[in-house]
């Protein structure tokens, strides 16, 4: 039985891995295509019909290409560090639910996760703020300076907007009261929101919601919170001394962090696998409109799309507006919001869900403005001068 079970354990890993080396390759030519939309571009069109082909194209180049090293840098580092950062990358996904309940194949039952803890989003969040060590790594081991830079901004932002995250997903957690992420998905599957006991937490938790997806934007350094890799500031920050495939490994753990980061929001706020609501016992095909993989993997493709939407629309932040934002704004709220979270649990407000977010709601907004009161009278007397 042991031995079944670790097989199953292998092999579910290995399609995973596959899966997401695969997502990425083709999200790297879905988000060429999108922003030379944007940008009244056309995009990869050459290698295979309408361009298709592109990412193997260039998965061959990256393989062949000649790997160069600066002469004085600490080479088993230099190595080491993107290795890091694709297997923190891809470790990362192994607790997260694609479907609420086990798939019959054939005689068998597939479980559609590698691994159900009883702590999983804690295993989560400690298994990805280890990727950042294969950035500075890169960065120090490369012995240029632009590159340590990079690798020094990246250390920066992780601390400045790894605590906003971890406040804003304890206050869905609090009222799931679980780590697991498959009781967080049962907790919004298997009661109704308006009954009070159940639904998609992002209608509870609104707050929390935008301070996370924000923070999650950051901690995958995506645009506009791409300073590490500024090329206007540091040539290509941390990576600035990689190619071939050593650069290919940065690149594939940025997309899976994307895919990780964006599994997490769907699973915690958006019901994970959840479809629409109707009874699922009635048949497959009602059973497929309740729930199913495919609704997790559009979720989780809608948040790619927004991702790709803020590259090809905001400019990037200045480093100082980064800090700011991450220690004056997202920090604050999201400890208020878990403030009154906790308020709310406490008076069994979690079974009012519609009350809770509004107030959550309405308390930060109050904050917010008596925040910026001043700033906004100052650049009123200074429009009036």
């Amino acid at each position: 039985m042991t031995a079944v079970f670790f097989l199953g354990v292998f092999i579910k890993s290995i399609l995973l891995i596959v899966a997401l080396l695969t997502g990425f390759a083709y999200m790297t030519y879905g988000e060429r295509r999108i922003v030379a939309r944007m940008q009244w571009r056309l995009g990869p069109n050459k290698v295979g019909p309408w361009g298709l082909l592109q990412p193997a194209a260039d998965g061959i180049k990256l393989l062949f290409k000649e790997q160069l090293q600066p002469r004085e840098a600490k080479t088993f580092l230099f190595v080491l560090a993107p290795m890091i950062s694709l297997v923190v990358a891809l470790s990362a996904y192994a607790v997260i639910p694609i479907d609420k309940a086990p798939i019959k194949v054939g005689e068998y039952w597939l479980e559609p996760w590698v691994s159900d803890p009883s702590i999983g989003v804690l295993y989560l969040l400690g298994i990805s703020s280890l990727g950042v060590y294969g950035i500075i790594l890169g960065g120090w081991a490369s012995s240029n300076k632009y590159a340590l830079l990079g690798a020094i901004r990246s250390s920066a932002q992780l601390i400045s907007y790894e605590l906003a995250l971890g406040t804003a997903l304890i206050s869905p957690l609090l009222m799931v009261g679980s780590l697991s992420f498959r009781q967080v998905v049962d907790q919004q599957l298997d009661a109704s929101y308006w009954g009070g006991d159940g639904g998609w937490l992002v209608l509870a938790q609104p707050v929390a919601f935008l301070l996370y997806w924000t923070a999650a934007v950051a901690e995958v350094n995506r645009a506009p919170f791409d300073l590490p890799e500024a090329e206007q500031e540091l040539g290509a920050g941390y990576h600035t001394e990689y190619s071939g495939m050593k650069f290919a490994m940065f690149f594939m753990a940025e997309y899976v962090n994307m895919f990780t980061v964006s599994s997490v929001a769907t699973t915690v706020f958006l019901g994970g696998p959840g479809g629409l609501l109707v009874d699922a016992s009635q048949g497959l095909f009602f059973r497929l409109l309740a729930y199913g993989p495919h609704w997790f993997l559009l979720k989780v493709y809608m948040f790619m799309f927004v991702f790709i939407w803020l590259r090809a629309t905001f400019p990037r932040f200045r480093f100082d507006q980064l800090m700011r934002i991450g220690w004056q704004f997202l920090l604050p709220m999201g400890l208020l919001n878990l403030g009154v979270t906790a308020v709310g649990v406490a008076l069994r407000w979690k079974s009012y869900q519609f009350t809770l977010a509004i107030f959550s709601m309405v308390v930060v907004l109050v904050v917010l403005s008596l925040l910026n009161r001043r700033p906004v009278a100052k650049v009123h007397q200074a429009l009036q001068a």
